[in-house]
C-alpha cells in the first residue's frame, strides 16, 4: 500500500479488528459486550490520534519506532521486554476471566472503564499535539528540545500517566477485577522505565535537568 494514509487507516481498523478477534477467541464467545463497547470507545478516541499522526511527519517517525529490538541501550531492552508481558496479559487476562466467570463487575464500572479509555486516548492526544519528539523509544533527537507546557507542566511523564489510566480502564471496561492485577504490573513497568529514562534525559537532553526542578512529579500531581 503505497499512499501513508491510506496504509495508517488501514492498520488502525486492522489492529481494532484484530484485538477483537483475539478476545473473542480467549473468551470463547462473541456474546461480549463489553469488548464490542470498548472497541468503538478505543476506535473513537483513536480517530483524532490518526488525524494528528498525518499532520505531523516527525510525530509519526517517533511513534512507529517501537518495541525492545528498537531500543538502543541495554536496560530499556530489558525493561521494555520484561514490562510487554503484563502488557499483553492486560488483554488477555480479562477475555479468560469472561470465559470463566471470575468477577461480577457492574455496568456502571464497566462503563467508568470505557470513560477512562476515553480520558486516556485523550490525554495522549494532549501529550503528542504538544510534543512531537514524543519516542516509543528512549532516545534524544536532532533538534529536540525540553517541553515544559500544556500536560509537561503538571508532571514530567504525562505519556506514561495517560497510559496509567488507559490501563486501569482497560480492565474494568472489559469486565475484569483479575485484569487489574497485570494492569498495576504494567504501570509498575512504565516506573521503572521512567525512572531510567529520566536519568538518560539528564545526561543528554540540554535543560531537562532545570525542568525537573521545576516540575516536582514524575506520574501523579502532588502525590508521585
Amino acid at each position: 500500500m503505497k499512499n501513508p494514509a491510506a496504509k495508517m487507516w488501514f492498520q488502525f481498523f486492522m489492529t481494532s479488528i484484530i484485538i477483537g478477534l483475539v478476545l473473542c477467541l480467549v473468551a470463547g464467545t462473541v456474546d461480549y459486550w463489553q469488548v464490542w463497547v470498548y472497541l468503538v470507545a478505543n476506535a473513537v478516541s483513536g480517530i483524532p490520534l490518526v488525524l494528528l499522526f498525518l499532520k505531523d511527519p516527525i510525530l509519526l517517525e517517533n511513534r512507529t519506532k517501537a518495541g525492545p529490538v528498537k531500543e538502543k541501550r541495554t536496560i530499556q531492552k530489558i525493561i521494555v521486554s520484561l514490562a510487554g508481558i503484563p502488557a499483553v496479559a492486560s488483554f488477555i487476562l480479562p477475555a479468560f476471566d469472561h470465559r470463566f466467570g471470575w468477577s461480577n463487575v457492574p455496568l456502571w464500572l464497566t462503563l467508568t472503564g470505557d470513560l477512562l479509555i476515553l480520558v486516556g486516548m485523550w490525554m495522549v492526544h494532549r501529550v503528542f499535539k504538544e510534543n512531537s519528539y514524543g519516542s516509543a523509544t528512549v532516545e534524544v533527537a536532532k533538534g529536540q528540545k525540553v517541553i515544559s507546557t500544556g500536560p509537561y507542566s503538571i508532571v514530567r511523564n504525562p505519556m506514561y500517566a495517560s497510559g496509567a489510566v488507559y490501563l486501569i480502564g482497560l480492565s474494568l471496561a472489559l469486565g475484569s477485577y483479575w485484569g487489574l492485577i497485570a494492569s498495576a504490573l504494567t504501570v509498575l513497568g512504565l516506573v521503572w522505565r521512567l525512572f531510567d529514562e529520566e536519568k538518560f534525559l539528564a545526561q543528554n537532553l540540554p535543560g531537562y535537568t532545570e525542568y525537573c526542578a521545576t516540575v516536582r512529579w514524575h506520574l501523579i500531581p502532588k502525590i508521585f
